[in-house]
């Protein structure tokens, strides 16, 4: 998976591309720190457009990125889920931990 930072006005959004899975998860971990750890972001923003594969191992990385951005004391946000996504959060019963955009 491939990752891009942009922050501006207090939001970091990361725009993931490719695949989302379990083997993703320390690279995202990284880039997720190094937003959070930047100063004046107070929101973390996850923008999935580019996701081409999206399974449940993906939902326990998206929870290891929310304790993350809990702990830092940031929102975390999703954008631009597709169907598949939409539908496995709401399948694992997760769409209340989430804000969706």
């Amino acid at each position: 998976m491939q990752t891009s930072t942009e922050i501006s006005d207090g939001r970091a959004t990361l725009r993931l591309e490719g695949r989302f899975e379990l083997s993703a998860h320390r690279d995202l971990g990284n880039s997720c720190d190094s937003a959070l750890a930047t100063h004046g972001v107070n929101e973390l923003e996850l923008d999935l457009a580019g996701i081409e594969h999206f399974d449940r191992s993906g939902l326990g990385v998206l929870l290891l990125m929310k304790e993350r951005a809990d702990i830092a004391h940031k929102r975390m946000i999703l954008s631009n889920c597709g169907a598949s996504i939409r539908h496995l959060l709401d399948v694992a019963d997760l769409k209340e931990i989430f804000d969706v955009a």
